[in-house]
């Protein structure tokens, strides 16, 4: 089957419109309520047990059933039963991807009774769009399909659903939420009605100390902090969080921590390239709304503090920080760890970032001296003979190509003769057929200048 192409924004929309039909008593015979996402399917299921039926009617015309302890022709065999002193009956399967025999709902969807509200929970996966059970709930009933989100989709989300609450988030108390719950969003969402109820009343604005006071969740050591702490080049601090991580593991997970800063330098990346490609094409820099789009961020302030930090952060660096953070994202899975803790693989993991790269040494021997070391090993007589020779030949001057041309040339011309000693095996081809060469008699069995002192 294939992947559904459904964003998470999409999900939360169809999530507030099929809350506010149900609300609005505009009910569907049949809800197909599945996804990866379980707090969307739970909430609807919940909205439609307690708004289809008033709770004196629930006792007889409500039934819930669980997709382990019941199959598919028993579900049927529910919904076409006569609601009892009412105008519907409602039937809520709930974990229906556990169901035995989940085609035989095909036969009722289909064609659905309509005196019964059917509502399948179908967790953890998407049933199968090509059956004839899907085909025929979307064809007489509501499909929703719920997507779980990715880690740049929960700050708007999660914006948008403390203002449903009554009451607006800090940027910094979004970020704290976001990085110590994840994409959980059962999770922020109970934590978010904890705080409704925690604050005081009149309340109007979440700020860091209100999420600190009422949830546990520090606002000085935390992955917002810490991303801060590496964008500013701040070695000191960023090491006093690891060390407050390394302290409590359990509350903060290196995969955490590296999914945060690959995020921050991913971004780095992205605002370098924009940059250099508006001076590349001689064109302005795109302005703050363009960048927040790019970079998947709902805050102009973010975008700001990413411009100023921009040039020192050359491309280069950030994209070998890249690397470095998928090293370290394999090694907090186990993969090459040798054994360290968490911790330690944090604090390694910042140091490289923070610290300069030392440059590489030279391993090119020097020729200046011939002299060896007194602490050195003792060589042979015969290795300083070799050391020695080789010295006075990297020492001698570079003579010309051709000499003995050069000499014609030179004799030719009335000059003085300036050509350099030569022998017959490093001479070129003409001259080493004149071999009985003055040059070469007079001084090739001394020395010449382009092999050295002769053996």
């Amino acid at each position: 089957m294939a992947k559904t192409t459904l964003k998470f924004r999409d999900s939360a929309a169809a999530y507030e419109r099929l809350a506010a039909d149900i609300r609005a008593r505009r009910f569907a015979p049949l809800y197909l309520l599945m996804g990866e996402e379980s707090y969307f399917i739970d909430a609807l299921a919940d909205l439609l047990a307690e708004t289809i039926l008033d709770p004196a009617e629930r006792a007889f015309n409500q039934l819930t059933v669980y997709g382990r302890d019941t199959d598919g022709g028993q579900v049927v065999n529910l919904c076409r039963q006569m609601p009892m002193m009412g105008a519907w009956q409602v039937v809520i399967v709930r974990e229906a991807q556990q169901l035995r025999g989940l085609e035989k709902l095909a036969h009722y969807t289909q064609n659905p009774s309509p005196t019964t509200i059917l509502v399948i929970c179908h967790k953890e996966k998407n049933a199968d769009k090509r059956s004839a059970f899907y085909k025929g709930a979307a064809a007489h009933g509501t499909v929703f399909e719920s997507v779980r989100p990715r880690d740049y989709e929960i700050g708007p989300w999660l914006t948008q659903f403390a203002a449903s609450r009554g009451f607006a988030l800090d940027t910094k108390a979004a970020a704290m939420l976001a990085d110590h719950l994840g994409t959980d969003i059962a999770k922020i969402a109970n934590e978010l009605e904890k705080l409704a109820v925690s604050v005081p009343e009149g309340t109007k604005r979440i700020t860091d100390s209100d999420i600190e006071t009422y949830t546990g969740i520090s606002k000085e050591f935390n992955n917002f902090e810490l991303c801060k702490a590496v964008l500013a080049r701040d070695t000191e601090r960023a090491l006093r969080i690891a060390g407050h991580f390394a302290r409590n593991p359990k509350e903060h997970p290196l995969l955490v921590t590296v999914m945060a800063l690959f995020g921050q330098f991913r971004q780095l990346f992205l605002l370098n390239y924009l940059f250099w490609q508006a001076r590349r094409k001689g064109t302005p820099v795109p302005p703050d709304g363009e960048l927040m789009r790019v970079l998947k961020v709902n805050n102009p302030y973010a975008v700001g503090e990413l411009r100023q930090a921009l040039p020192a952060w050359p491309n280069k660096r950030v994209f070998a920080i890249l690397g470095l953070l998928r090293e370290y994202d394999a090694k907090s899975k186990g993969i090459n760890a040798g054994g360290a803790p968490d911790g330690e693989l944090l604090r390694e993991l910042l140091l490289r970032i923070l610290l300069p790269c030392p440059r590489p040494t030279s391993t090119r021997r020097s020729t200046r001296s011939t002299e060896t070391p007194a602490t050195s090993t003792p060589t042979s007589p015969r290795r300083t003979k070799l050391r020695a020779r080789s010295s006075a030949v990297r020492s001698a001057p570079t003579p010309r190509r051709w000499p003995h041309a050069s000499a014609r040339r030179s004799r030719r011309n009335g000059r003085p003769t300036t050509a350099r000693p030569s022998c017959a095996s490093c001479s070129p081809p003409a001259a080493r057929r004149r071999s009985a060469s003055r040059a070469c008699r007079s001084t090739a069995a001394t020395t010449c200048a382009r092999c050295g002192p002769r053996r």
